[in-house]
């Protein structure tokens, strides 16, 4: 008995992982927008799955920042507002920057080299979700040389709240052509190829900086 009641909740939380996984994918992508609402049931059937699992992802991705879990009643993608998106960004601009800082001793030559890539991708691509996709991964592909306690999981939950608020910017940043996204990727691994972690945490930190101030001048993307 006590066998097959592991056996049970081993599945549950197999299926309720590759539940999330599934989900983060599309909230991260836009398919769902900040403020709507999930309905647990029509997850379920999607996954042909129980309510169970559903349930465990849901919390999963409450705990990274994607949904908002409120009892007895359901869940919503979670949505933030202008104001909060601009301490999120200050945030970021602080504690992001120290965690590359940790990371720059540890990354490789080969890692530096498949960041290269990866910037040089970006700023050859015409296609914002694309961008958006290498930009993230070049972003965090930078913090997972060190493993820490708190600092990542915290700078990984204020990427995924304020995803959806980098999409807008990264529109406006398209129509406007401004190349200085592009110009701080390359300086950043040039940076790490050098060991410096003092130019890589500025550059950073001035990069980030110069996405919140252009969200705050488009305060439309919020409404």
């Amino acid at each position: 008995m006590r066998r097959a009641r592991s056996m049970n909740t081993a599945t549950h939380g197999a299926t309720g992982a590759a539940i999330a996984a599934s989900l983060r994918d599309e909230i991260l992508a836009g398919t769902y927008a900040p403020g709507e609402r999930i309905r647990q049931d029509e997850l379920a059937g999607l996954h042909g799955a129980s309510r169970l699992p559903v349930r465990d992802a849901l919390r999963i991705l409450e705990a990274e920042g994607l949904v908002n879990l409120v009892a007895n009643t359901g869940a919503w993608v979670s949505k933030i507002s202008m104001a909060e998106c601009h301490e999120m960004y200050q945030m970021r601009e602080r504690l992001e920057p120290l965690l590359l800082r940790l990371n720059v001793p540890r990354i490789s030559s080969d890692e530096a080299d498949d960041l290269d890539l990866l910037a040089d991708s970006m700023e050859s691509s015409t296609d914002v979700e694309r961008f958006l996709r290498l930009d993230r991964e070049f972003h965090l592909s930078c913090l997972q040389a060190v493993e820490t306690s708190v600092l990542g999981a915290t700078v990984l939950n204020l990427w995924n709240r304020t995803q959806h608020y980098r999409r807008a910017a990264t529109r406006l940043f398209y129509i406007e052509n401004d190349r200085s996204v592009h110009f701080d990727h390359h300086l950043i691994v040039n940076a790490i190829r050098l060991g410096d972690a003092d130019e890589a945490e500025q550059v950073l930190s001035r990069h980030i900086r110069r996405s919140r101030l252009e969200l705050s001048r488009h305060p439309e993307v919020f409404a």
